[in-house]
């Protein structure tokens, strides 16, 4: 079956499109790409929703702090600059009533990894998506390799790959260089996250158990 995603994470590594997505998630209007981002692919919706959860801890969790470098760069409307406001004050305040002012996923973005796993078990036990858990036990090596680095807390199968890709973002965003065996891991885990954040928007859409 032909994956078709707006963008694959293998190409989301390469160059090209890795700079759009810089230009598209990273300094366009941060609210308003969430949603969309939500309904058409679920993996970049979580990626980006860690990204802003990292740019509120840049900035202190300080809605004035958050005014005047992130929502004050855009020409707004005074009605779309009370809704980002709002937006923004919301997620600083479950950030706080959460305790992951420091580290750590607000619950609304664990829901989405709790959502994608429940999935990822269906699918591997559905015998309609064989090529799913194909793809996945090509990838497993690599999540085997990378919870060893973990220490003693290790993160689950699907929160290991997403802090991969995650990672390997914030790395490109900083200029750094990434070495070829960690590109092709990193290759093999959106292969496997593009084909899953697939899935999901089927079933999304009810499609994906249809017979």
């Amino acid at each position: 079956m032909k994956i078709l995603c707006r963008f694959s994470f293998i190409n989301l590594l390469n160059s090209e499109i890795f700079d759009y997505l810089c230009h598209v998630i990273f300094r366009k209007r941060i609210m308003y790409i969430a949603s969309t981002k939500r309904k058409e692919n679920i993996a970049e919706y979580l990626l980006y929703m860690w990204q802003i959860e990292d740019l509120i801890r840049a900035n202190g969790l300080d809605i004035d702090n958050v005014k005047s470098n992130i929502i004050d760069k855009y020409q707004l409307s005074p009605e779309q600059r009370n809704e980002m406001v709002g937006w923004y004050d919301s997620l600083i305040d479950m950030m706080r009533r959460e305790g992951v002012e420091k580290s750590g996923h607000i619950q609304l973005n664990k829901n989405v990894l709790i959502q994608l796993n429940d999935l990822h078990h269906e699918l591997l036990k559905s015998p309609k998506y064989p090529q799913y858990g194909a793809e996945f036990y090509r990838t497993l090596p690599f999540i085997v390799e990378l919870r060893a680095k973990q220490g003693d807390e290790k993160l689950g199968e699907l929160e290991t790959c997403f802090t991969a890709l995650y990672g390997t973002l914030m790395m490109k965003l900083k200029g750094k260089n990434i070495s070829p065996d960690t590109q092709n891991a990193l290759t093999q885990i959106s292969r496997f996250v593009a084909m899953l954040a697939h899935y999901y928007k089927l079933d999304q859409d009810d499609k994906l158990w249809d017979n």
